[in-house]
Protein backbone atom coordinates (compact mmCIF):
# COMPACT_ATOMS: atom_id res chain seq x y z
CA UNK A 1 0.00 0.00 0.00
CA UNK A 2 2.78 2.55 0.93
CA UNK A 3 4.69 1.66 -2.38
CA UNK A 4 1.36 2.62 -4.43
CA UNK A 5 0.92 5.80 -2.52
CA UNK A 6 4.54 6.56 -2.83
CA UNK A 7 3.79 6.50 -6.42
CA UNK A 8 1.12 8.26 -6.80
CA UNK A 9 3.00 11.15 -4.69
CA UNK A 10 5.75 10.99 -7.31
CA UNK A 11 3.05 11.23 -10.46
CA UNK A 12 1.45 14.30 -8.94
CA UNK A 13 4.90 15.89 -9.11
CA UNK A 14 5.43 15.11 -12.15
CA UNK A 15 2.14 16.63 -13.47
CA UNK A 16 2.71 19.82 -11.89
CA UNK A 17 6.33 20.42 -13.40
CA UNK A 18 6.05 18.69 -16.36
CA UNK A 19 4.34 21.24 -18.72
CA UNK A 20 6.53 22.86 -21.22
CA UNK A 21 5.14 26.38 -21.67
CA UNK A 22 6.45 27.92 -24.96
CA UNK A 23 7.75 31.35 -22.99
CA UNK A 24 8.17 32.11 -19.29
CA UNK A 25 4.91 32.87 -17.29
CA UNK A 26 4.42 35.57 -14.39
CA UNK A 27 4.74 33.58 -11.19
CA UNK A 28 2.35 34.59 -8.17
CA UNK A 29 2.62 33.58 -4.43
CA UNK A 30 -0.28 33.27 -2.50
CA UNK A 31 -0.07 33.16 1.30
CA UNK A 32 -3.88 31.94 2.46
CA UNK A 33 -5.69 31.81 5.93
CA UNK A 34 -8.94 29.38 5.65
CA UNK A 35 -11.27 28.86 8.68
CA UNK A 36 -13.86 26.69 8.83
CA UNK A 37 -16.09 23.56 9.88
CA UNK A 38 -15.43 19.86 9.85
CA UNK A 39 -18.13 18.05 8.91
CA UNK A 40 -18.94 14.94 11.65
CA UNK A 41 -17.89 11.55 10.03
CA UNK A 42 -19.75 9.44 11.92
CA UNK A 43 -22.26 9.06 14.45
CA UNK A 44 -20.09 10.14 17.78
CA UNK A 45 -17.37 11.87 15.73
CA UNK A 46 -15.04 13.70 18.26
CA UNK A 47 -16.05 17.29 18.56
CA UNK A 48 -13.47 19.76 16.68
CA UNK A 49 -13.08 23.96 17.20
CA UNK A 50 -12.45 26.38 14.45
CA UNK A 51 -10.80 24.49 11.54
CA UNK A 52 -7.26 27.14 10.84
CA UNK A 53 -5.18 26.41 7.56
CA UNK A 54 -2.49 28.11 6.49
CA UNK A 55 -1.63 27.67 2.99
CA UNK A 56 1.13 28.64 -0.07
CA UNK A 57 -0.27 28.80 -3.74
CA UNK A 58 2.53 28.79 -6.54
CA UNK A 59 1.05 29.89 -9.41
CA UNK A 60 2.13 30.57 -13.22
CA UNK A 61 0.00 32.79 -15.60
CA UNK A 62 -0.43 31.05 -18.39
CA UNK A 63 -1.68 34.52 -20.76
CA UNK A 64 1.27 34.08 -22.83
CA UNK A 65 2.05 30.38 -22.80
CA UNK A 66 1.26 29.34 -26.99
CA UNK A 67 0.02 26.01 -26.41
CA UNK A 68 -3.59 25.04 -27.42
CA UNK A 69 -4.93 24.57 -24.38
CA UNK A 70 -4.11 27.83 -22.78
CA UNK A 71 -5.26 29.62 -25.47
CA UNK A 72 -8.78 27.50 -26.02
CA UNK A 73 -9.69 27.84 -22.13
CA UNK A 74 -8.63 31.65 -21.81
CA UNK A 75 -5.43 31.10 -20.06
CA UNK A 76 -6.41 29.92 -16.76
CA UNK A 77 -3.44 29.66 -13.68
CA UNK A 78 -1.86 26.69 -12.94
CA UNK A 79 0.36 25.32 -9.85
CA UNK A 80 0.96 24.14 -6.72
CA UNK A 81 -0.67 24.78 -3.52
CA UNK A 82 0.98 23.49 0.05
CA UNK A 83 -1.30 23.97 3.44
CA UNK A 84 -0.95 23.04 6.68
CA UNK A 85 -4.65 22.18 8.34
CA UNK A 86 -5.38 22.01 12.15
CA UNK A 87 -8.95 20.71 12.44
CA UNK A 88 -9.60 21.76 16.03
CA UNK A 89 -9.01 18.44 17.94
CA UNK A 90 -5.31 18.00 18.14
CA UNK A 91 -5.52 14.47 19.74
CA UNK A 92 -8.34 12.95 18.06
CA UNK A 93 -8.17 14.47 14.65
CA UNK A 94 -4.61 15.82 14.01
CA UNK A 95 -3.06 17.99 11.59
CA UNK A 96 -2.98 17.66 7.98
CA UNK A 97 -0.01 18.53 5.19
CA UNK A 98 -1.45 19.10 1.93
CA UNK A 99 -0.07 18.96 -1.59
CA UNK A 100 -2.27 20.09 -4.41
CA UNK A 101 -1.60 20.82 -7.98
CA UNK A 102 -4.70 22.77 -9.45
CA UNK A 103 -5.93 25.24 -11.84
CA UNK A 104 -7.94 28.52 -11.30
CA UNK A 105 -10.39 29.91 -14.14
CA UNK A 106 -11.48 33.23 -14.51
CA UNK A 107 -15.36 33.67 -14.26
CA UNK A 108 -15.93 37.00 -16.52
CA UNK A 109 -13.85 39.84 -18.35
CA UNK A 110 -12.96 41.91 -15.81
CA UNK A 111 -11.16 38.63 -13.69
CA UNK A 112 -13.13 39.35 -10.49
CA UNK A 113 -14.20 36.32 -9.82
CA UNK A 114 -11.99 33.08 -10.19
CA UNK A 115 -12.63 28.91 -9.32
CA UNK A 116 -9.99 27.48 -8.28
CA UNK A 117 -9.68 23.25 -8.56
CA UNK A 118 -7.56 21.33 -7.04
CA UNK A 119 -6.92 17.56 -6.71
CA UNK A 120 -3.78 16.03 -4.60
CA UNK A 121 -2.80 14.24 -1.50
CA UNK A 122 -2.84 15.12 2.20
CA UNK A 123 -0.68 13.56 5.22
CA UNK A 124 -2.14 13.10 8.59
CA UNK A 125 -0.38 12.61 12.28
CA UNK A 126 -3.39 11.29 13.40
CA UNK A 127 -5.77 8.23 12.27
CA UNK A 128 -8.19 5.88 13.80
CA UNK A 129 -7.32 3.23 16.07
CA UNK A 130 -10.09 0.70 17.65
CA UNK A 131 -8.28 1.12 21.17
CA UNK A 132 -6.68 4.67 21.24
CA UNK A 133 -8.88 6.50 18.94
CA UNK A 134 -12.13 4.69 18.01
CA UNK A 135 -14.28 7.59 17.28
CA UNK A 136 -12.70 8.93 14.60
CA UNK A 137 -13.80 6.96 11.63
CA UNK A 138 -12.72 9.51 9.14
CA UNK A 139 -9.26 8.38 8.03
CA UNK A 140 -7.29 4.79 8.52
CA UNK A 141 -4.28 6.28 6.76
CA UNK A 142 -1.40 7.89 6.99
CA UNK A 143 -2.00 9.11 3.37
CA UNK A 144 -5.34 10.49 1.48
CA UNK A 145 -6.47 11.88 -1.73
CA UNK A 146 -7.37 15.49 -1.20
CA UNK A 147 -10.05 17.58 -3.07
CA UNK A 148 -10.65 20.90 -3.08
CA UNK A 149 -13.42 23.67 -4.34
CA UNK A 150 -13.12 27.23 -4.10
CA UNK A 151 -14.58 30.74 -5.32
CA UNK A 152 -12.42 33.93 -5.30
CA UNK A 153 -13.40 37.42 -4.91
CA UNK A 154 -11.08 40.20 -5.82
CA UNK A 155 -11.92 43.01 -2.91
CA UNK A 156 -9.21 45.62 -4.13
CA UNK A 157 -6.25 45.47 -5.70
CA UNK A 158 -2.47 47.27 -5.57
CA UNK A 159 0.33 47.63 -8.07
CA UNK A 160 1.71 44.48 -6.76
CA UNK A 161 -1.23 42.69 -4.59
CA UNK A 162 -4.62 41.06 -5.46
CA UNK A 163 -6.45 40.89 -1.97
CA UNK A 164 -9.13 38.02 -2.39
CA UNK A 165 -12.09 36.38 -0.27
CA UNK A 166 -13.19 32.82 -0.82
CA UNK A 167 -15.61 30.43 0.05
CA UNK A 168 -15.48 26.58 -0.75
CA UNK A 169 -15.23 23.31 0.02
CA UNK A 170 -12.21 20.74 1.31
CA UNK A 171 -12.56 16.85 0.97
CA UNK A 172 -10.33 14.12 2.26
CA UNK A 173 -10.26 10.36 1.79
CA UNK A 174 -8.14 7.27 1.18
CA UNK A 175 -10.07 5.77 -1.79
CA UNK A 176 -11.25 2.81 -0.09
CA UNK A 177 -7.74 1.49 0.57
CA UNK A 178 -8.39 0.76 4.42
CA UNK A 179 -11.31 0.78 6.15
CA UNK A 180 -12.91 3.13 7.91
CA UNK A 181 -12.61 5.72 5.36
CA UNK A 182 -15.64 7.95 6.00
CA UNK A 183 -13.65 10.92 4.53
CA UNK A 184 -13.45 14.41 6.12
CA UNK A 185 -15.66 17.13 4.72
CA UNK A 186 -14.60 20.72 5.53
CA UNK A 187 -16.47 24.26 5.11
CA UNK A 188 -14.32 27.33 4.40
CA UNK A 189 -14.11 30.58 3.58
CA UNK A 190 -10.54 32.17 3.58
CA UNK A 191 -8.45 35.48 3.24
CA UNK A 192 -5.10 35.68 0.26
CA UNK A 193 -3.08 38.33 -1.08
CA UNK A 194 -1.91 37.20 -4.43
CA UNK A 195 1.47 38.85 -5.02
CA UNK A 196 2.91 39.79 -8.39
CA UNK A 197 -0.53 40.58 -10.16
CA UNK A 198 -0.13 43.96 -12.07
CA UNK A 199 -2.81 46.54 -11.69
CA UNK A 200 -4.41 46.01 -14.94
CA UNK A 201 -5.33 42.47 -15.09
CA UNK A 202 -6.19 42.14 -18.88
CA UNK A 203 -4.56 38.97 -19.75
CA UNK A 204 -2.98 39.18 -23.87
CA UNK A 205 -3.80 35.65 -24.98
CA UNK A 206 -3.16 35.37 -28.18
CA UNK A 207 -4.56 36.47 -31.19
CA UNK A 208 -8.17 34.13 -31.52
CA UNK A 209 -8.05 33.75 -35.40
CA UNK A 210 -4.36 31.81 -34.97
CA UNK A 211 -6.00 29.61 -32.67
CA UNK A 212 -9.05 28.65 -34.94
CA UNK A 213 -6.81 28.60 -37.85
CA UNK A 214 -4.31 26.14 -36.35
CA UNK A 215 -6.50 24.08 -33.70
CA UNK A 216 -9.72 23.60 -34.73
CA UNK A 217 -10.91 19.82 -35.73
CA UNK A 218 -11.17 16.61 -34.74
CA UNK A 219 -9.28 13.43 -34.25
CA UNK A 220 -10.54 10.01 -34.00
CA UNK A 221 -8.66 8.05 -31.28
CA UNK A 222 -8.65 4.52 -29.68
CA UNK A 223 -6.79 3.83 -26.37
CA UNK A 224 -5.87 0.45 -24.21
CA UNK A 225 -5.22 1.10 -20.04
CA UNK A 226 -3.59 -1.24 -17.64
CA UNK A 227 -4.24 -0.35 -14.03
CA UNK A 228 -3.07 -2.11 -10.25
CA UNK A 229 -4.95 -0.86 -7.92
CA UNK A 230 -5.58 -1.50 -3.85
CA UNK A 231 -8.72 -1.60 -1.88
CA UNK A 232 -10.00 -3.48 1.56
CA UNK A 233 -13.06 -5.41 1.60
CA UNK A 234 -14.22 -4.70 4.65
CA UNK A 235 -13.79 -4.23 8.70
CA UNK A 236 -12.77 -7.93 9.38
CA UNK A 237 -10.98 -7.83 5.72
CA UNK A 238 -8.57 -5.32 6.09
CA UNK A 239 -6.02 -5.56 4.14
CA UNK A 240 -5.35 -3.70 0.76
CA UNK A 241 -5.34 -6.75 -1.93
CA UNK A 242 -4.92 -5.87 -5.67
CA UNK A 243 -7.54 -4.79 -8.20
CA UNK A 244 -6.19 -5.52 -11.97
CA UNK A 245 -7.87 -3.24 -14.54
CA UNK A 246 -7.71 -3.50 -18.36
CA UNK A 247 -9.81 -1.17 -20.54
CA UNK A 248 -10.39 0.04 -24.13
CA UNK A 249 -11.55 2.78 -25.54
CA UNK A 250 -12.78 4.97 -29.31
CA UNK A 251 -13.92 8.13 -29.30
CA UNK A 252 -12.52 11.72 -31.08
CA UNK A 253 -10.60 14.63 -29.77
CA UNK A 254 -12.49 18.30 -30.34
CA UNK A 255 -9.99 21.06 -31.13
CA UNK A 256 -6.67 19.22 -29.94
CA UNK A 257 -7.69 19.61 -26.04
CA UNK A 258 -11.65 18.02 -25.53
CA UNK A 259 -11.58 14.45 -25.51
CA UNK A 260 -14.60 12.25 -25.64
CA UNK A 261 -14.92 8.09 -26.36
CA UNK A 262 -16.89 5.03 -25.25
CA UNK A 263 -15.36 1.74 -24.55
CA UNK A 264 -15.40 -0.75 -21.84
CA UNK A 265 -13.64 -2.27 -18.96
CA UNK A 266 -12.50 -5.58 -17.34
CA UNK A 267 -11.40 -5.93 -13.01
CA UNK A 268 -10.75 -8.60 -11.13
CA UNK A 269 -11.10 -8.03 -7.24
CA UNK A 270 -8.63 -9.96 -4.92
CA UNK A 271 -10.11 -9.39 -2.13
CA UNK A 272 -13.82 -11.10 -3.60
CA UNK A 273 -11.82 -13.61 -4.66
CA UNK A 274 -10.00 -14.41 -1.56
CA UNK A 275 -12.76 -14.41 0.34
CA UNK A 276 -14.65 -17.00 -1.79
CA UNK A 277 -11.93 -19.43 -2.17
CA UNK A 278 -11.43 -18.99 1.56
CA UNK A 279 -14.75 -20.05 2.62
CA UNK A 280 -15.58 -17.37 4.60
CA UNK A 281 -19.00 -17.46 6.31
CA UNK A 282 -21.42 -16.02 3.77
CA UNK A 283 -20.06 -18.34 0.79
CA UNK A 284 -20.38 -21.50 2.99
CA UNK A 285 -22.66 -24.00 2.00
CA UNK A 286 -26.32 -23.07 2.32
CA UNK A 287 -25.58 -19.50 2.61
CA UNK A 288 -25.97 -17.16 0.24
CA UNK A 289 -23.65 -16.48 -1.76
CA UNK A 290 -22.38 -20.52 -1.43
CA UNK A 291 -22.76 -20.76 -5.68
CA UNK A 292 -19.43 -18.14 -6.14
CA UNK A 293 -17.82 -20.90 -5.59
CA UNK A 294 -18.43 -22.75 -8.74
CA UNK A 295 -16.40 -20.02 -10.46
CA UNK A 296 -14.47 -17.81 -7.72
CA UNK A 297 -12.38 -15.88 -10.38
CA UNK A 298 -15.59 -14.76 -12.74
CA UNK A 299 -17.42 -14.34 -9.58
CA UNK A 300 -14.68 -11.79 -8.45
CA UNK A 301 -14.86 -10.40 -11.81
CA UNK A 302 -16.34 -7.47 -13.11
CA UNK A 303 -17.02 -6.20 -16.76
CA UNK A 304 -18.70 -2.91 -17.87
CA UNK A 305 -19.30 -0.11 -20.15
CA UNK A 306 -18.00 3.21 -19.80
CA UNK A 307 -18.34 7.15 -21.25
CA UNK A 308 -15.22 9.20 -20.81
CA UNK A 309 -14.50 12.39 -21.20
CA UNK A 310 -10.70 13.97 -20.83
CA UNK A 311 -9.23 17.58 -20.81
CA UNK A 312 -6.11 17.41 -22.47
CA UNK A 313 -3.08 20.16 -20.94
CA UNK A 314 -0.39 19.08 -23.22
CA UNK A 315 1.29 16.35 -21.34
CA UNK A 316 -0.77 16.67 -18.53
CA UNK A 317 -4.76 14.88 -18.80
CA UNK A 318 -7.66 15.50 -16.75
CA UNK A 319 -10.01 11.96 -16.94
CA UNK A 320 -13.63 11.62 -15.73
CA UNK A 321 -15.80 8.53 -16.80
CA UNK A 322 -18.71 7.03 -15.70
CA UNK A 323 -19.46 3.30 -16.26
CA UNK A 324 -22.41 1.06 -16.40
CA UNK A 325 -21.52 -2.11 -14.97
CA UNK A 326 -22.65 -5.02 -17.03
CA UNK A 327 -21.71 -8.06 -14.44
CA UNK A 328 -20.38 -7.57 -11.01
CA UNK A 329 -21.89 -10.63 -8.99
CA UNK A 330 -19.80 -10.04 -6.04
CA UNK A 331 -20.12 -6.65 -5.42
CA UNK A 332 -23.77 -7.88 -3.23
CA UNK A 333 -21.94 -9.67 -0.96
CA UNK A 334 -19.51 -6.69 -0.56
CA UNK A 335 -23.11 -4.53 -0.06
CA UNK A 336 -24.66 -6.98 2.14
CA UNK A 337 -21.42 -7.03 4.81
CA UNK A 338 -20.62 -3.28 5.04
CA UNK A 339 -24.60 -2.26 4.81
CA UNK A 340 -25.46 -4.14 7.57
CA UNK A 341 -23.72 -5.51 10.56
CA UNK A 342 -20.30 -3.81 10.65
CA UNK A 343 -18.01 -6.70 11.29
CA UNK A 344 -19.57 -9.86 10.04
CA UNK A 345 -18.08 -13.01 11.98
CA UNK A 346 -15.68 -15.40 9.98
CA UNK A 347 -17.90 -18.21 10.87
CA UNK A 348 -22.39 -17.36 11.45
CA UNK A 349 -23.26 -19.74 14.63
CA UNK A 350 -26.74 -21.27 13.83
CA UNK A 351 -29.78 -18.86 15.35
CA UNK A 352 -27.25 -15.29 15.03
CA UNK A 353 -29.04 -12.30 15.11
CA UNK A 354 -26.46 -10.61 12.22
CA UNK A 355 -28.73 -8.30 10.13
CA UNK A 356 -26.77 -7.67 6.57
CA UNK A 357 -27.53 -5.14 3.99
CA UNK A 358 -31.07 -4.68 2.31
CA UNK A 359 -31.13 -5.00 -1.18
CA UNK A 360 -32.34 -1.26 -1.74
CA UNK A 361 -33.08 1.26 -4.49
CA UNK A 362 -29.45 2.44 -3.37
CA UNK A 363 -27.99 -0.51 -3.66
CA UNK A 364 -29.46 -1.30 -7.66
CA UNK A 365 -28.24 2.35 -8.21
CA UNK A 366 -24.65 1.70 -6.70
CA UNK A 367 -24.49 -1.72 -7.83
CA UNK A 368 -24.84 -0.65 -11.94
CA UNK A 369 -22.90 2.85 -11.67
CA UNK A 370 -19.40 3.40 -11.66
CA UNK A 371 -17.53 6.30 -11.54
CA UNK A 372 -13.52 7.47 -12.17
CA UNK A 373 -11.50 10.53 -11.98
CA UNK A 374 -7.85 11.08 -12.19
CA UNK A 375 -4.61 12.76 -13.62
CA UNK A 376 -2.40 11.23 -16.26
CA UNK A 377 0.98 12.18 -17.60
CA UNK A 378 1.57 11.55 -20.84
CA UNK A 379 4.69 10.85 -22.44
CA UNK A 380 4.87 13.20 -25.81
CA UNK A 381 2.61 15.99 -25.56
CA UNK A 382 -0.53 16.24 -27.26
CA UNK A 383 0.15 19.70 -28.60
CA UNK A 384 2.15 17.83 -30.67
CA UNK A 385 -0.55 15.54 -32.09
CA UNK A 386 0.93 12.44 -31.89
CA UNK A 387 0.08 9.36 -33.70
CA UNK A 388 0.99 6.68 -30.78
CA UNK A 389 1.55 8.05 -27.27
CA UNK A 390 1.77 6.37 -23.54
CA UNK A 391 0.96 7.66 -20.14
CA UNK A 392 0.75 7.00 -16.54
CA UNK A 393 -2.04 8.35 -14.36
CA UNK A 394 -3.32 7.77 -10.68
CA UNK A 395 -6.90 7.24 -10.21
CA UNK A 396 -9.75 7.46 -7.45
CA UNK A 397 -12.73 4.79 -8.96
CA UNK A 398 -16.00 4.18 -7.19
CA UNK A 399 -19.52 2.95 -7.03
CA UNK A 400 -21.60 5.89 -7.73
CA UNK A 401 -20.08 8.15 -5.25
CA UNK A 402 -18.41 5.90 -2.99
CA UNK A 403 -14.73 5.21 -3.06
CA UNK A 404 -14.18 1.62 -4.45
CA UNK A 405 -10.60 1.71 -4.68
CA UNK A 406 -7.06 3.50 -5.30
CA UNK A 407 -4.87 3.23 -8.64
CA UNK A 408 -2.29 3.51 -11.10
CA UNK A 409 -2.22 2.65 -14.40
CA UNK A 410 -0.23 2.68 -18.17
CA UNK A 411 -2.06 3.73 -21.04
CA UNK A 412 -1.86 2.85 -25.18
CA UNK A 413 -3.30 6.04 -27.23
CA UNK A 414 -3.18 5.47 -30.87
CA UNK A 415 -4.67 9.13 -33.13
CA UNK A 416 -5.47 9.26 -36.51
CA UNK A 417 -5.08 12.33 -38.93
CA UNK A 418 -7.03 15.71 -37.81
CA UNK A 419 -10.48 16.16 -40.00
CA UNK A 420 -11.47 19.78 -40.31
CA UNK A 421 -15.25 20.88 -38.09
Amino acid sequence: MKHLLTLIVLLQVILVFGQEPAVPNKLYLTPELLFGITGEANTGFPETKLQKQLSLNVAWNNSQNAQTWARLLNAPKTGLSLGFTDFGNPDAVGYAVSVLPFMEFGLFKKQTFHIHVGTGFSYFNTQYDPVRNPNNKAISTDFTWSFKLLTYYSVFRTQHINWRLAAGYFHHSNGHIKLPNQGLNSFLVSISAEIGVVKQLHNTVLDDVAVDAESKGTQQYYAWRFGYGKNALSRTFNDANPVYTFSGEYGKIFNGIYKVGIGFYYRFYQNYYNYIVDNESLVQDGQEFDHFKERPFWSASNLGLSINGELLLNHVGIEVQVGFNVYKPAYALDWRINQGWEIVPREIPENSNIELGEYNTYYHIKHLISSRLGLKYYLIGTQKQPKHNLYVGAFINANLGQADFTEIAMGYVHTFKKASL
